[in-house]
């Protein structure tokens, strides 16, 4: 067998498989003969069919079988020892005509090339990775619901200044019924607090949401309204009352500080508020990280350049499912997916770069420290070596977990480099601010 490679450019190939007879007869005869033993063929014992009648009932069939793993298995190993770097599969030639009565055959494969590239992190960019700090009033906010949380609630007839209330927010046409427990300081507008003095349960406040909140995002918190709505959204909405209470605030004493963090490990105020802000910080964090994630693959995607097979591709994705696609539901996939393919690149050439790769030790080291974690939740603080060992081995032996886990490792370590490599500046935000500056507002 002759097996060549043409490069049509930099992104596409073709690649001839040339098939003589000596390649596929032995296997084709051996199979025949296989087929001759064990056929069952009118008119003739098993195993005495003449090989002339069972190669003229059978040939054809084998011989393509034959040829066709003969195809698959010198091209794959031809693919692995030149070490070709290919997207998508290699595909047949659709306008060969292949003579199946010939001895000798060729057959050609497309080839769609990944591109040659680098990626430059250190390049100089406006990505900003935020420091996001809690401030007095949130942390004093907190100790109050905190003190509320504790304290001994009371039910009342009607709403006061400090009364938590209790109800629905309802708007038939845009389908909001939301069941949620509310404080008058929440709303923007003081007049708008005012109109709940006095009311009692099953009274009925109407409401604009334009302008209720301070930050429109908390309409997603309070109506349960999507992002995409919330803004400009300008309806109203009534919220009927169902219960109404106070709380006599619980003291701030070892109790409670015992109650909040364990026997001892805060013993005052001071305390209390450092533990809130770390708390605050460390998922505070978490968020800053992703908008870092999220912007370092928004600068990457639009300043690595490079193009890719997109004829290939497309002609590929037509054929890659279960379902074979028209030419427009091909091409409509492909732009679809292109940009995901192109931070697969990245990432992968990234990785490459910078030798960053995932082992089974590591993976099982962040999967047993998650199950620590969730079974502190649930009061298990000193589970056993063996219990995590057996729990780890039962999740990482399920394929998907292992493989959305594994992501996330890669993920944790993607961002470490940005960190190092990416040249970004800090600045430091309260947690609204940031919110705004998320969302782009």
């Amino acid at each position: 067998m002759e097996i060549t490679k043409k490069n049509i450019d930099d992104l596409n190939a073709v690649v001839t498989l040339k098939i003589t007879k000596d390649d596929y007869a032995g296997n084709v005869e051996k199979t025949l003969d296989n087929y001759r033993k064990s056929a069952n063929i009118p008119g003739f014992r098993k195993g005495a069919v003449p090989m002339s009648l069972v190669k003229k009932q059978y040939g054809k069939a084998v011989l393509l079988e034959e040829v066709n793993k003969l195809i698959q298995e010198k091209l794959n190993g031809f693919l692995q020892e030149e070490k070709i770097d290919l997207l998508g599969n290699p595909l047949p030639k659709a306008d060969l005509d292949i003579d199946w009565d010939a001895d000798d055959f060729q057959f050609e494969f497309e080839l769609g090339l990944a591109p040659t590239f680098d990626v430059d992190l250190s390049a100089k960019n406006s990505i900003t990775q935020y420091k996001i700090v809690a401030d007095e009033k949130m942390i004093d906010d907190q100790v109050r619901r905190i003190r509320k949380q504790f304290g001994k609630l009371i039910s009342q007839n009607e709403i006061t200044e400090d009364a938590d209330v209790t109800g629905v927010f309802l708007n038939e046409d845009k389908g909001i019924e939301n069941r949620t427990t509310i404080s008058l300081d929440i709303f923007k507008d003081k007049k708008t607090s005012k109109s709940f003095i006095g009311k009692k349960v099953g009274d009925i406040v109407s409401l604009q949401t334009k302008g209720l909140f301070d930050d429109d995002h908390k309409l997603m918190d309070y109506l349960k309204v999507s992002h995409d709505d919330v803004h400009g959204l300008d309806v109203t909405v009534d919220f009927k009352i169902e219960e109404i209470t106070t709380s006599e605030l619980a003291e701030l004493n070892q109790d409670l500080f015992d109650k909040l963090f364990g026997p001892g490990v805060i013993s005052s105020e001071k305390e209390l508020k450092a533990k809130i802000k770390e708390d605050a910080e460390k998922q505070f964090a978490t968020s800053s990280d992703q908008k870092f994630l999220n912007d370092v693959t928004d600068f990457l995607l639009k300043n690595t350049k490079f193009d890719l097979p997109s004829a290939f591709l497309k002609k590929w994705i037509q054929t890659a499912g279960e379902n074979p696609m028209t030419p427009e539901e091909a091409e409509a996939e492909y732009n679809k997916s292109e940009s995901g393919l192109r931070y697969q690149l990245i990432e992968g050439k990234i990785m490459t770069d910078n030798n960053l790769q995932l082992t089974f030790d590591e993976l099982k080291a962040y999967t047993s420290n998650i199950i620590k974690r969730q079974m502190a939740q649930f009061g298990q603080m000193n589970p056993t070596d063996q219990d995590v060992e057996g729990i780890v081995a039962r999740v990482l032996s399920n394929q998907d977990e292992a493989k959305r886990l594994s992501e996330q490792v890669m993920s944790e370590k993607m961002l470490n480099l940005f960190k190092e490599k990416v040249k970004a500046k800090t600045k430091e935000v309260q947690y609204e601010a940031f919110v705004k500056e998320l969302y782009g507002e």
